[in-house]
């Protein structure tokens, strides 16, 4: 008897185990279905080709700016600083200090970009509070690829200027910068960021 009590007990365990088993694998196998049902839905609605078009087509913000910070100390160029100053991706500032009274603008993930400077002006020497550069461009800089330069546009000598440009945005594009400088050399007196 005590033989047919085991067995009875070892067969118990066996289709509780294999009852265990079967729950899971079931369970196992929905879950893993509905995942990768899900991952391909979510696949599809996030993929950077889709977020691209939809932002082109929508005019999405890649940079929405209200500030930028004048070119002064580490970052001005040559002559003031001899060794060129400390360049940003490559671009080094103007050759004197310059201050800003305040800028603002915008870059689209259609390339529209929009940058308005008011008082841009040099911050020493002679000329100190005018601006004594007939046009201003803008340089948009992203980490993956080479700066991309804007038309030359007219600059007051207060120092105000509109920049209303289309650019060929690298895709994919990351950590956008943008600067202003003088329209013929690549060089910068204001850049995206805060003083």
């Amino acid at each position: 008897m005590a033989e047919d009590s085991e067995a009875a007990a070892a067969l118990s365990r066996s289709s509780a185990t294999s009852s265990v088993w079967s729950r899971v694998s079931r369970r196992g196998a929905v879950l893993g279905a509905g995942g990768a049902v899900g991952a391909l839905a979510l696949g599809g609605l996030w993929s950077p080709a889709a977020l691209a078009a939809e932002g082109e087509a929508n005019g999405v913000a890649v940079l929405k700016f209200h500030t930028m910070a004048p070119v002064t100390g580490a970052f001005v160029g040559a002559p003031t600083n001899p060794d060129g100053g400390t360049p940003i991706r490559g671009i080094h500032g103007g050759g004197l200090p310059w201050r800003l009274r305040a800028a603002d603008g915008e870059l689209k993930a259609d390339g529209s970009l929009r940058v308005r400077v008011r008082g841009l002006v040099l911050a020493a020497g002679p000329l100190a509070g005018t601006n004594p550069i007939a046009t201003f461009r803008a340089i948009v800089s992203f980490e993956n690829a080479a700066p991309i330069f804007t038309a030359s546009v007219p600059a007051s000598q207060e120092g105000d200027a509109e920049i209303e440009a289309r650019i060929a945005l690298p895709h994919p594009g990351f950590a956008p910068i943008i600067f202003v400088g003088p329209g013929a050399a690549p060089a910068w007196f204001a850049v995206t960021g805060v003083m």
